[in-house]
């Protein structure tokens, strides 16, 4: 299967761009791959497309002169050889899951902190369940400068594989460890639950990996399990969180859960989501 080895980034040329590019290229540094730098215009309607074709052509050649000083003044430099620009016309969550079926990409960074000119909590939740790749939101104003440790949130009925794969992949290119973690009913017996019975699973299979890991069992009282998560991760500060959307999706695969949706959104550090589809891994991966 195809590998491509790059990212898609949606990056607007502002000052809250600037913030984004900065966390985006921390990841590159590290990952190694080519950085696609989006910008989404409006689409021209009929009339101006046909009448005034080169008023059209204009604008698009001004948006992708504006995108590339935006990079040269937010970098102090020329815009390097791994960070490519790309312009798009319409509306932003149809060209963006466009782009993730069509575009060759390890996955997408969007950012979720509702800047202005930026996606919802709605739109990015339908980015994230609707994308052909997995996603990785980042709060532009909470940036991450290490990452020594990644949180695992597991629901009862969440399986393993494609998730400890990205898991997997991080760990080893931060030389990070992990930490699976759950919320258990204080009515319930740890050693017989299958909360617990599933992240000594994930634990047994990562270790076998080569990644170090351990499991946090949260006890809880209340339904609301994403909210103790939440707090334990915000309190642990991980680098990075990884999550799996296909058991918190509808048949439809165009909304994702509560459990899921809180932890992107709760969480202040970015959160990676990994879909139902079965998208190749980076060409450099190793199990």
């Amino acid at each position: 299967m195809y590998r491509s080895n790059n990212i898609l980034a949606l990056i607007q040329p502002d000052s809250d761009g600037e913030k984004l590019l900065k966390q985006t290229l921390f990841f590159q540094q590290t990952l190694g791959m080519r950085i696609f730098i989006m910008h989404i215009i409006d689409k021209p309607n009929f009339f101006k497309k046909i009448f005034q074709a080169d008023r059209v052509i204009e604008e698009r050649k001004n948006a992708v002169h504006n995108q590339y000083h935006f990079i040269e003044k937010s970098l102090g430099e020329k815009v390097p050889e791994h960070l490519i620009i790309r312009i798009k016309s319409g509306k932003k969550l149809p060209v963006l899951i466009s782009q993730s079926k069509k575009g060759g990409y390890e996955f997408m960074i969007i950012d979720k902190s509702e800047s202005a000119g930026g996606l919802s909590r709605y739109e990015t939740d339908k980015v994230i369940s609707r994308s052909y790749c997995p996603v990785m939101t980042i709060n532009k104003d909470n940036p991450v400068t290490d990452i020594k440790k990644i949180i695992i949130p597991v629901d009862i009925s969440q399986t393993t594989k494609k998730k400890l794969l990205w898991a997997t992949y991080f760990a080893k290119k931060y030389n990070a460890k992990i930490e699976i973690v759950s919320a258990l009913n204080v009515n319930l017996s740890r050693g017989r639950s299958l909360v617990w019975k599933n992240a000594e699973q994930l634990k047994y299979l990562l270790h076998e990996r080569g990644v170090g890991c351990e499991v946090k069992i949260l006890k809880t009282q209340s339904e609301e399990s994403h909210i103790l998560i939440i707090d334990y991760i915000q309190k642990e500060k991980p680098g990075l969180v990884i999550i799996r959307t296909h058991q918190e999706s509808n048949m439809s695969g165009t909304r994702i859960g509560k459990f899921v949706s809180e932890i992107v959104h709760g969480c202040t550090m970015p959160v990676f989501t990994v879909n139902r589809f079965m998208h190749p891994m980076p060409v450099d991966f190793e199990y």
